[in-house]
């Protein structure tokens, strides 16, 4: 390694400055610029990609019900589950002047409307299927920390309430009508009629609440849901031989208490070996590619090995730039499966915890922001991340520890988006580490 860097010595650039020069995240004092001082690009150090896996991402509170399947010819089955509790504003049916009016009002119908909220990924040509179930358990977690994660489940009644099939179409933002067991909707309307459920903690120990399961009979897409979406119970009131429909809602009204759990089913692919949290499977592994995806918790994992060894190349000298350029491998990425805008980038230890977002000199979080300028081999397409600051930072520590970067895909909770990208040895899709070293 010392040998290359004294190699890299030959292609130096002589810089001359009257004043401070901030190259990149390192400020350089005009002191310390002069003829003699030498501006090295080192092209060639190594960069180790890995995927790591987060087994357990937050997806309660998110404001998202988020339903269907799709099996991925690269990651594998992925399917996404939605549990909530409702709610109403009242327990009471519409009466105009007593209670007794109620001994008037029959039972006609109930539905789980479902508002699509415009997200989407996969294949939206293919019929989507839905089943709603009632809940056993009360929406409570077992966590101490009150949330529910993408591996949370809740028992529920294997017998379901209605299913629907449809054609996808989250843009046009058409809501998804569920209708539901009349036994079920009579039962419930009953015990409101009888004045049996007149507060919400009454409701939920009869109600517990429901859970959507994305049928796996019909696979193409997962789509996002308002969690303005409702149980609509109808209701009437006969006076002679006219009937007045009545509407009653319930609601998401608490959304700590909706959660999605989403699973993905590896069998089969290069990641079926994925280690624990803690680990990390080599990109040499896994035919020299990372994978990133949402709500699954899979994450791309970079490690600088070499980085110290660089304060040996002088005994007076500085990383004053540093540019990160990781791509994502050709043909992973169409208009069914899109490249994110932007990564999330993150510092974390040996063990994948993370510490922070990667910042600035200046302490603003910093974004792998993607370039989409296309060419005829796509080789411009990658993430830029820049890492002076960074890599400044771990070349002088005093401590033998090094930080690697995490990079996600955002809305990672609450979402299935996902991304492979290249390490060193992909041919076309190379990760490439430039960086700026000045002696003085």
């Amino acid at each position: 390694m010392y040998r290359l860097f004294i190699l890299l010595f030959v292609g130096v650039l002589f810089v001359s400055c009257d004043s401070d020069v901030d190259a990149g995240e390192f400020v350089v004092g005009s002191d310390n610029l002069s003829v003699t001082n030498k501006v090295i690009l080192i092209d060639t150090a190594t960069v180790e990609v890995s995927t790591i896996n987060f087994d357990s991402l937050v997806t309660s509170n998110q404001s998202r019900i988020l339903l269907g399947n799709y099996d991925d010819p690269i990651f594998g089955k992925v399917k996404s589950d939605s549990y909530f509790e409702l709610t109403s504003s009242g327990y009471n049916l519409q009466t105009t002047s007593s209670d007794t009016e109620g001994a008037n009002y029959v039972f006609d119908s109930i539905r789980m409307v479902l508002i699509p909220d415009k997200y989407y990924y996969g294949d939206t040509t293919k019929v989507q299927s839905i089943s709603v179930h009632r809940l056993l358990q009360k929406v409570k977690p077992n966590s101490e920390d009150d949330n529910f994660y993408n591996n949370s489940s809740l028992s529920y009644d294997v017998v379901s309430l209605g299913t629907a099939s449809f054609l996808p179409q989250p843009l046009r933002q058409d809501s998804i009508f569920v209708k539901l067991d009349n036994t079920f909707g009579d039962a419930l309307f009953q015990k409101l009629k009888k004045r049996e459920i007149t507060t919400q903690e009454e409701f939920v120990e009869y109600f517990k609440g429901l859970t959507i399961q994305s049928l796996t009979t019909t696979s193409g897409c997962v789509i996002g849901y308002g969690v303005t979406s409702k149980l609509q119970l109808y209701y009437s009131k006969k006076v002679t031989d006219s009937e007045t429909s009545i509407l009653k809602e319930f609601t998401i009204s608490d959304y700590a208490k909706q959660f999605n759990r989403i699973s993905l089913d590896r069998t089969g692919t290069v990641l079926s070996e994925l280690p624990g949290t803690t680990g990390r499977l080599s990109a040499n592994l896994t035919a020299n590619q990372s994978f990133i995806q949402s709500g699954t918790g899979l994450a791309c994992r970079v490690d600088f090995p070499n980085i110290k060894e660089l304060k040996y190349i002088t005994e007076k000298g500085a990383i004053v730039d540093a540019q990160l350029i990781i791509r994502p491998v050709n043909n992973t990425y169409s208009k069914t499966y899109p490249l994110a805008d932007s990564l999330n980038v993150f510092v974390a230890d040996q063990l994948n915890r993370i510490g922070g977002t990667l910042n600035s000199a200046a302490g603003t979080p910093i974004y792998a922001v993607l370039n989409k300028t296309e060419d005829e081999f796509d080789e411009n397409i990658g993430y830029s991340i820049p890492l002076g600051t960074f890599m400044q930072t771990e070349m002088t520590k005093q401590s033998d520890d090094r930080s690697a970067l995490i990079l996600t895909i955002p809305n990672i909770s609450k979402a299935v988006n996902r991304l492979v990208l290249g390490n060193q040895k992909n041919i076309g899709n190379k990760i490439q580490l430039k960086i700026y070293y000045i002696s003085y």
